[in-house]
């Protein structure tokens, strides 16, 4: 039995919001104070928190249980450490994964005193619970994100893609005025596009800097910019 075709939109300006001192934090979906039960994410996909930290600041020491996050910088730098031993400074591109599994705890600051940090925090429901907590980041070379659909997370870790455990695969693309990339989706998939910067059109629906969109039954996808675009594409079971 065939699909019925569906785009929604979640225009940008519907996301929860959340401001402090040091964080400005978009949420696509519920996340924290912000409850919204008609977005409470997508098949496997739970969190996409567009935040912005000031210079210094940043989330102390916390905990997280069953969940893989994925962390995106957008411009900026994020300095990351965690009970695992880890401490890493997460650039622009890089594509950063940590698996709470049974229990993690970590923290993530801003890495300059001077300027602020712009990430894109996701996080994706696993397979199962009880995994052991593990961490592991990948450094993407631009080149291989312009203009085309570069593989940064996936199941099985393949074209140097971080490993997620779940049935996802995730793909970023930084495009240029006039470009245009195309994604075949598989029966029964799903897909979500998030546009991080710019502006860009998805089958036909223009979306703006922190639009997303849903997609169920389409089997071709179509993006281009007339204007320049950093966009994340989730294919999702």
């Amino acid at each position: 039995m065939s699909q019925v075709k569906t785009i929604q939109i979640r225009n940008s300006q519907e996301r929860g919001h959340t401001k402090i001192g040091w964080l400005d934090s978009y949420h696509t979906f519920s996340f924290g104070g912000y409850l919204d039960p008609n977005n409470m994410g997508f098949r496997s996909l739970r969190v996409i928190n567009d935040d912005r930290i000031a210079p210094g600041a940043g989330f102390g020491t916390h905990g997280h249980r069953d969940m893989e996050i994925i962390t995106y910088v957008l411009e900026g730098s994020l300095k990351h450490k965690d009970s695992l031993g880890t401490g890493s400074v997460i650039y622009p591109g890089e594509a950063q994964r940590m698996s709470a599994g049974t229990g993690i705890m970590h923290s993530e600051f801003n890495d300059s005193e001077t300027q602020p940090v712009h990430l894109l925090q996701i996080w994706i429901i696993p397979e199962k619970q009880g995994l052991p907590p593990s961490y592991e980041q990948r450094a993407i070379p631009l080149e291989e994100k312009l203009g085309k659909l570069r593989l940064i997370a996936a199941k099985d870790g393949r074209e140097g893609a971080v490993t997620v455990h779940q049935d996802v695969e995730l793909y970023a693309s930084v495009l240029e005025s006039g470009d245009r990339v195309e994604y075949d989706l598989k029966p029964h998939r799903h897909a979500w596009l998030q546009v991080a910067l710019g502006t860009a059109t998805f089958n036909g629906h223009p979306l703006a800097e922190g639009d997303g969109a849903t997609v169920s039954g389409e089997e071709r996808l179509e993006i281009s910019t007339d204007s320049g675009a950093e966009i994340l594409l989730f294919d999702l079971a």
